[in-house]
């Protein structure tokens, strides 16, 4: 739109001063001198300049082919004032300059002063700072919305980015996890099957429950709703350690938690129990999950730890879980004995 009122004004100022020099018998000269000052113009007031100003040359140079030709083409000429007008005020934009918005209201009246009156056209030398107003107003309108545009398509491609972000971070923390306890479920199911063990159907119901909450956990992850329930995922945490032959003890004591710091330990929870059955050869596991000065924190203790695979290898989860922490103002912990004992604690404050 910028562009199309920026010809629309200079083709609509070329037609009298065409039609001027064509009176005078001078069009062939006049049109190649108007061809080059317009194209310098063009060139500055559109240019997205490296400094302030941009090309102060060029200003200098469209002074030059404003006032000059005046002694050559007379009167017919006086129209391009207000592309010096124009130009001088797009620079007075640019470096905010009150000076320059002075000359460009004075560029057009001040040739009025010139010895031979002949040579101007004072409707038009009056004229000029209007013109050099509509077309700083075209141009600038122009750059806001190009401006507006740059800033519109940049938060929808952060909102695209953060979206990615929860997508990938949701699918690895939920679904990740289920479908961790799933294999562990079907090795079980496969030993008990061979041992002939009557329990052996029990799992097979708990691991078609599992089927059937990873489906409402991949509709979650794509809709983005929060489903999250602390309070399950320890009864879940619990059934799940104990099949696996690890005795779990479960302390609570608090209560109604906020959403999101709920939702945050639900996740930090899953990891742990994760963490404990594909990094450790544990048999006894502890899951705290304390208050104290506005401070809440979960604890999972576990012993039978291995050696890391590779020293300071925290994980995708891990990362995932700080970033879900950090963003409520908490932190994690993880330390490890010489017994083989591995604490993990997530902190979180409670918003009073």
């Amino acid at each position: 739109m910028g562009g199309l009122g920026l010809a629309a004004g200079i083709a609509g100022l070329s037609v009298p001063i065409l039609t001027g020099l064509a009176s005078s018998g001078m069009v062939a000269e006049g049109a190649l001198a108007l061809l080059v000052l317009v194209g310098l113009h063009v060139r500055f007031v559109t240019e997205t300049p490296v400094r302030r100003a941009g090309a102060w040359w060029i200003v200098a140079v469209q002074a030059w082919l404003t006032y000059l030709p005046l002694t050559v083409f007379g009167a017919a000429w006086t129209p391009v004032c207000g592309l010096l007008a124009g130009a001088l005020l797009v620079m007075a934009g640019r470096i905010r300059s009150t000076v320059l918005v002075l000359l460009a209201l004075a560029c057009g009246p001040v040739v009025l002063a010139a010895p031979d009156r002949s040579m101007i056209d004072p409707l038009w030398a009056l004229a000029a700072p209007l013109t050099g107003l509509a077309e700083y107003a075209v141009i600038t309108l122009a750059r806001r919305a190009r401006q507006l545009d740059e800033a519109r398509t940049d938060v929808m491609r952060r909102a695209v980015a953060l979206e990615r972000r929860r997508f990938t971070r949701d699918l690895h923390d939920l679904v990740g996890h289920r479908l961790t306890v799933l294999v562990l479920k079907v090795q079980l199911l496969e030993r008990l099957v061979a041992e002939q063990d009557p329990k052996a159907q029990d799992e097979v119901s708990e691991t078609l429950e599992l089927l059937r909450s990873l489906s409402t956990d991949v509709r979650a992850v794509a809709h983005g709703l929060r489903s999250s329930s602390l309070a399950a995922e320890l009864g879940s945490a619990r059934s799940l350690l104990e099949s696996a032959r690890v005795r779990c003890q479960i302390r609570v004591s608090c209560r109604d938690l906020p959403g999101d710091v709920e939702e945050a330990l639900t996740h930090a929870l899953r990891e742990g129990v994760t963490n404990v059955l594909r990094h450790a050869e544990a048999r006894q596991c502890s899951v705290h999950l304390l208050e104290r000065d506005h401070m809440v924190r979960l604890t999972i203790r576990n012993d039978g730890v291995r050696p890391p695979r590779r020293p300071g290898d925290a994980g995708q989860g891990l990362l995932n879980l700080a970033e879900r922490v950090s963003g409520l103002g908490g932190w994690l912990e993880a330390t490890s004995s010489r017994t083989g004992q591995f604490t993990f604690s997530v902190y979180v404050p409670r918003k009073k």
